[in-house]
């Protein structure tokens, strides 16, 4: 019995592939996922970051029943494929350096141990990548005896994306910075004008009860 357990579990294991996929920033991605759905019929699958566990999805980004989506973690997540043909390829939209990372679909098939996992590796392109796509471009025009410029457009193009992003990405860093400083210098000084006030206020408080006090004691 011991045996067949460790069975399935290696089973289980060895059946979760993984591929690597690239995508550029601002562009779309697309991680393809099928199934069977003349032979499974509907099946629920859930998309996630990270390693698949054991059972279902930590922190689904998207999930479907196999006939429409149940959950949905951002409106940057969309299952554009034809649900109807078993088509649950998870598509990111306006990509970011951010996603960058690990994510899995998992298919959820009845019985033990029945689960279609797999796993991907999206990276994101940066601007250190743009020398080694200058060599690849080079190398395909050379190759294919394709128009340099025009490949050298779409790069160029490519390359005002990736800057626009890093400076949309430094500028929200600046700024959350700033409000954390403003926080931080805003509310002590807030706080010790107040309790200035408060002081100012008990020492005028205090001379007044003093001032009546030597009025009554005084002689008439």
């Amino acid at each position: 019995m011991e045996a067949v357990v460790l069975l399935l579990l290696l089973r289980s294991v060895c059946e979760c592939d993984s591929s690597r996929v690239k995508g550029q920033p601002g562009q779309d991605v697309t991680l393809p996922c099928k199934y069977d759905r003349k032979y499974h019929r509907s099946m629920n699958v859930c998309w996630q970051r990270g390693e698949i566990p054991a059972r279902g999805c930590s922190n689904p980004l998207i999930s479907t029943d196999g006939l429409r989506v149940l959950t949905r973690a951002s409106s940057r997540y969309e299952l554009l494929g034809r649900l109807e043909d078993g088509d649950v390829s998870l598509t990111i939209k306006s990509l970011t350096e951010g996603d960058a990372g690990r994510y899995g679909c998992r298919v959820r098939i009845p019985g033990w141990f029945n689960d279609d996992k797999h796993h991907f590796d999206l990276s994101v392109a940066t601007a250190e990548d743009l020398p080694h796509i200058l060599t690849t471009i080079t190398t395909m025009a050379e190759q294919t005896g394709s128009d340099v410029t025009d490949l050298m457009t779409t790069h160029t193009q490519t390359e005002v994306r990736i800057t626009a992003v890093q400076q949309a990405d430094h500028l929200e860093i600046f700024i959350r910075n700033s409000a954390r400083l403003t926080f931080i210098i805003f509310i002590p000084a807030l706080l010790t004008a107040a309790h200035r006030v408060w002081r100012c206020g008990q020492r005028l408080k205090t001379n007044s009860r003093l001032s009546q006090s030597e009025e009554e004691e005084s002689p008439v």
